[in-house]
């Protein structure tokens, strides 16, 4: 049991391990540029323990990105229907510290140069979560009008992850938990209020 624990610990070092490597390297270069050489050597392995877990580097881009996705849809499921109608902000106050936790990786994947598979990934995931509660409240029979709503929604919620990557996550998750929420509930509004009346809701600078 002691010599299984152990090879476990040493496994997910190893897979850890390349999982940063590879971030660091898609900051550099794309994807098709990076070479199984050149991530072994970084990680201070062999190549043949490279392929011991992946075929390649695309199939540990794959892993990466489904563990990030599984992660992120576990957290999605963290709330009920109603809870999320009343306050929307209690999934995104999770949600933001768990991508800044993973700002190196959200940054590779969603950042400039990032990966257009990923981000569709993250937005249908969303997109089926949010149509999942919005029927469960029965709130529409018109599934064209309502995944057209869904579609505006999430686009916007990946395009406000989109831009506070681009600000090098200037924003704290707990404001842009709040200007997600605001910016839902309220839209355009949001800038008729002064920001000493909600907490600095107007103040980020778009």
């Amino acid at each position: 049991m002691k010599n299984e624990t152990h090879e476990d610990r040493r496994v997910r070092k190893t897979k850890r391990s390349l999982r940063d490597c590879l971030v660091r390297l898609m900051k550099e270069k794309k994807i098709q540029d990076i070479t199984v050489r050149e991530i072994s050597e970084m990680a201070d392995i062999n190549r043949g323990t490279f392929y011991l877990h992946y075929k390649d580097i695309y199939d540990l881009l794959e892993h990466v990105e489904s563990d990030f996705a599984g992660e992120f849809d576990a957290i999605l499921n963290h709330y009920s229907a109603k809870e999320l109608t009343n306050r929307p902000s209690l999934l995104f106050r999770e949600l933001y510290p768990f991508i800044h936790e993973n700002a190196d990786l959200i940054t590779a994947l969603m950042g400039a140069g990032g990966n257009i598979n990923f981000e569709n990934k993250i937005k249908s995931i969303i997109q089926e979560r949010a149509l999942g509660r919005w029927l469960e409240l029965n709130y529409t029979e018109n599934l064209e009008e309502l995944g057209a709503f869904l579609s505006y929604i999430v686009s916007g919620c990946t395009g406000l992850v989109q831009y506070w990557i681009s600000t090098n996550f200037h924003e704290t998750p707990e404001k842009m938990a709040v200007l997600t929420e605001a910016f839902i509930t309220r839209g355009i509004h949001v800038f008729e209020v002064p920001s000493s009346e909600e907490n600095g809701l107007a103040v980020l600078k778009l």
